[in-house]
């Protein structure tokens, strides 16, 4: 058998867990052709078949499955080695790449990215809206921004922050249907539910008042899109108050009803968090998030 290099050993990895060649072309920045030429390579240098064509894609077969966790190790190794070198980087110019949720994204950061790009010229960010948890090993993201507490090994990680949440409908919507004043008034309104994700299922039960997925008339998941759906009234539904009492298109419902917070954290690989760029993007989200989202207790409307 042929030694294998690292570039055909990310390939077969990549197909293997993506599970077709356009998908693993698209994770690794290669075109399908290249990486087609990549497992016809690994499979000439190991002499093993290593996919089975499905109709939906690729399957890795038992050749292949007894291969994955050493190829899986070696893509660690490579990783840590990537982020040990990237953590020597003494520079304050260059490139920062940040993620946070789709809301986060869209409501919050830009304000606070402007500060940071008129102080620091020389940094260039890249923002990935997500509503994933990128893998900061492999870098797919050098500073992230999540909604729970991160517990990926070799990272360092901050809560900044619980933010408060609450229920809200367009005022068009409330005009019509009214604003409840009670348990009872405010369960026989319309709700926006999510669709595969079951929180507001679990948030229902714990009012005691425990509800189906098709008892929601509407779904969805993806957050910008649930929360453009209540702001064009076709139900109520939850939001980050930072968003939602700064939309005047929207009021506060039921203030008897309290929603869980949302726990802020800021977290990076360590081997990157004290280089120059990354720290100064890092302090910066330190101190301005925190700030822009302390919010008032304001009375519902």
């Amino acid at each position: 058998m042929e030694s294998l290099d690292w570039t055909l050993i990310r390939s077969v990895l990549a197909v293997a867990e993506s599970g077709s060649l356009s998908a693993a072309a698209r994770r690794l920045g290669l075109s399908q052709p290249t990486l087609g030429r990549h497992i016809a390579e690994a499979e000439a240098a190991t002499g093993l078949t290593l996919f089975a064509r499905q109709p939906r894609g690729l399957a890795p077969t038992e050749a292949a499955l007894a291969l994955l966790p050493h190829a899986r190790s070696m893509s660690e190794a490579a990783a840590r080695l990537d982020l040990a070198a990237a953590g020597r980087d003494a520079a304050l110019t260059g490139t920062v790449r940040l993620t946070a949720s789709r809301v986060v994204s869209h409501h919050i950061l830009p304000g606070v990215l402007a500060g940071l790009r008129a102080a620091e010229p020389g940094i260039e960010i890249e923002l990935v809206p997500s509503d994933t948890a990128e893998n900061l090993l492999y870098r797919e993201a050098d500073i992230a921004l999540r909604m729970f507490r991160p517990v990926q090994e070799g990272t360092f990680a901050r809560h900044l922050a619980d933010l408060p949440t609450a229920l809200y409908g367009a005022r068009a919507f409330l005009d019509r249907h009214g604003r409840p004043e009670t348990l009872e008034a405010l369960l026989a309104m319309d709700f926006i539910g999510f669709d595969r994700d079951d929180l507001i299922l679990r948030l229902m039960a714990g009012l005691g008042a425990p509800r189906r997925r098709e008892d929601f008339p509407l779904r969805c998941d993806d957050q910008l899109v649930y929360w453009n759906l209540v702001r064009a009234g076709l139900g109520l539904g939850g939001i980050l108050r930072a968003v939602g009492d700064a939309d005047p298109g929207v009021e506060r419902v039921a203030p008897f009803i309290a929603l869980p917070p949302l726990p802020l954290w800021l977290t990076a690989p360590e081997p990157l968090r004290q280089t120059p760029r990354v720290r100064r993007v890092w302090d910066h989200l330190a101190t301005e998030l925190p700030r822009v989202l302390a919010l008032p207790d304001q009375p519902a409307a």
